[in-house]
């Protein structure tokens, strides 16, 4: 060791390559799991932008009526099938800043349909942090501030308008509020009993083995589809809209329990018999500290990957039963809904904005499984 002038020291030693490399693969053995985790899921680039995309999705969720220019039940009887507005910029060359044209509609006698045309003479400007209609931030902040509005004389439909005359980009923004959550509790139920059933099937085996292995096979062997159209028309009809978000929510996890039951059993059929278990049984530990402590943490990567391909079916489960009219129902608003009163596939031909609504859905499931498949390579980050 050379001493410097400014009391630092320096080795004497030659430069070794591979010793260089022994120190940088040591680092890599010695940092924390979560660490190689998120150095793995870094390079699956499809993974980070739809993780990055769902975390911005589900932190706009409380703020939707914040940015929702309209109410998701507020009507306006003049511009029903309004087409889409773009909002503009620029007036015959001149910058103004945002801006809409009024729509004005006129009967077509020979289509016998309303025509809506932009009237380029009166650009007027949007207003920003406005007041509009009243809603609650995070479900219980009264609040009627919005990002953006319409001039009074105007209206802004960025994604056109229904049937009747709501504005769709409102209704998506709000419907997203369920149609995002209720995958969430969903998964929050199938998980509860999956790893609960599954757990006891594979560490205790015997009788508790075979009775829920059966149970398992029942329900896996009834049609999916026929069973939620049946568990959901037995929703009382009466029931309010929330009460019908949430028991839809719990059919949903009810019913996608059984996978994960068997694959919890599975894993914990071959992790019983490994010396660490063996060894905190002999040392006195409860039946269920060895499954929270020594069981399910081997089995969580599996789970958090799981839950994530999960999520999406929960999201398809609500919205198929929404649109055949058995899931919620208005005045609730969601993707499902929004599509039920999009049946009609003439009007769809002639409206197509009225669609729209398929597109955050088909958005968010690929985004789901895209980080699904993201956190399936990186929760073992030792495999190359």
């Amino acid at each position: 060791m050379t001493k410097l002038p400014d009391g630092r020291y320096v080795d004497d030693a030659p430069y070794d390559p591979q010793a260089s490399i022994q120190q940088l693969e040591r680092r890599d053995l010695d940092a924390p799991n979560w660490v190689l985790v998120w150095r793995k899921f870094k390079t699956h680039k499809l993974g980070l932008i739809s993780g990055i995309f769902l975390l911005i999705a589900y932190a706009l969720i409380p703020v939707a009526g914040f940015i929702a220019p309209y109410g998701p039940n507020e009507r306006f009887p003049d511009h029903l099938y309004s087409p889409p507005q773009s909002i503009k910029l620029f007036h015959e060359g001149e910058f103004i800043g945002p801006f809409v044209y009024p729509m004005t509609s006129e009967a077509n006698l020979e289509t016998f349909q309303w025509e809506f045309k932009p009237d380029t003479s009166r650009p007027l400007k949007l207003k920003f942090f406005c007041e509009g209609s009243t809603y609650y931030l995070a479900g219980f902040i009264e609040s009627n501030r919005h990002l953006f509005c319409a001039h009074d004389d105007a209206t802004i439909f960025i994604m056109g308008s229904d049937r009747l005359g709501r504005d769709v980009f409102s209704r998506v923004s709000y419907g997203a509020q369920l149609s995002l959550t209720v995958g969430l509790i969903g998964i929050t139920v199938s998980f509860v009993l999956g790893i609960f059933f599954g757990s006891l099937a594979g560490y205790f085996g015997g009788r508790i083995d075979w009775v829920i292995n059966r149970v398992i096979e029942i329900l896996r062997s009834l049609p999916e589809l026929p069973l939620w159209l049946a568990l959901s028309a037995a929703v009382p009809s009466n029931w309010s809209p929330v009460a019908v978000f949430f028991i839809i929510s719990v059919i949903l996890g009810i019913l996608d329990w059984p996978g994960l039951a068997r694959s919890v059993r599975a894993k914990f059929l071959s992790l019983r018999e490994e010396e660490y278990v063996r060894a905190a049984e002999m040392m006195g530990a409860t039946s269920g500290r060895v499954i929270r402590k020594h069981l399910l943490p081997n089995f969580m990567s599996h789970l958090i990957a799981s839950a994530t391909l999960s999520i999406p079916a929960m999201i398809l489960g609500e919205t198929a039963l929404s649109f055949l009219g058995l899931g919620l129902r208005a005045p609730a608003v969601s993707w499902g809904v929004m599509l039920n009163d999009a049946q009609n596939l003439a009007s769809i031909e002639i409206y197509p904005w009225t669609a729209i609504p398929m597109l955050p859905i088909i958005i968010v499931v690929l985004a789901f499984n895209f980080l699904g498949d993201g956190l399936r390579d990186s929760l073992d980050p030792y495999q190359q």
